[in-house]
């Protein structure tokens, strides 16, 4: 990201939630305004000198006209009012800035035969029961309109390790899991259960731990006034 940027002043990190993105973008910048709409999400943020937390909406916030560099939103854009989002990301930048968007999916990297059961019930058995909004985060961001400047981004992901019981605790956290539950009055995996164990059992135990790879989906974007 820092080769996309000309200036390291100011940085917009929208919809911050407990600041996590906010304290590591302020390892590159000399200021972090950090907003979130949500009292209770700001009140579980990390403190650091340079980062300053903002209760403010995404669609209108209190940032001076033409005086950020980058402005970064992380598993959120699918939420907001995009236009009006849109405006006040103009308002905001400093000519040629630049506005980077990510998000998670729901691959889960794993195996073969494991990736495919996962997303059979992403696609198939939770169908139903995913917001509208997410139908986004399903594509990776691909159908998500952007009106800047595309800039090219390369792959990246978060490696983790997990054995069959953390992957199906993964996928009950989902929140179209959580409303299948809701509905159903039994866990959505309950499902792919037996599906997916074997195919766990066909590369090893279900308690040993094997490396996961969880894609993030990137729109990076120049902003010209």
């Amino acid at each position: 990201m820092a080769t996309k940027l000309t200036a390291f002043e100011l940085c917009w990190d929208c919809a911050t939630g407990n600041g996590q993105a906010a304290v590591a973008l302020a390892e590159k910048f000399r200021r972090v305004i950090a907003t979130d709409a949500s009292h209770q999400q700001l009140e579980q943020a990390t403190p650091h000198t340079r980062v300053e937390y903002r209760c403010e909406r995404a669609e209108a916030t209190s940032i001076a006209d033409t005086s950020t560099d980058l402005i970064t939103i992380a598993a959120a854009l699918h939420w907001l009012d995009r236009p009006a989002f849109y405006r006040e990301v103009r308002r905001v930048a400093k000519p040629g800035a630049v506005i980077a968007a990510w998000t998670y999916s729901v691959d889960v990297q794993i195996s073969t035969a494991v990736d495919a059961v996962v997303a059979e019930f992403a696609q198939h058995v939770l169908r139903p029961f995913w917001a509208p909004e997410l139908n986004h985060v399903l594509a990776g961001y691909r159908d998500l309109e952007f009106p800047f400047t595309e800039l090219a981004f390369p792959a990246f992901s978060i490696t983790t390790a997990w054995n069959l019981h953390h992957l199906l605790g993964n996928l009950n956290t989902w929140s179209g899991a959580s409303r299948f539950a809701e509905a159903n009055g039994y866990p959505a995996t309950t499902v792919i259960a037996e599906q997916l164990t074997a195919a766990w059992r066909s590369g090893g135990p279900v308690d040993q731990l094997r490396p996961v790879r969880l894609p993030l989906y990137f729109r990076v974007g120049r902003i010209e006034k």
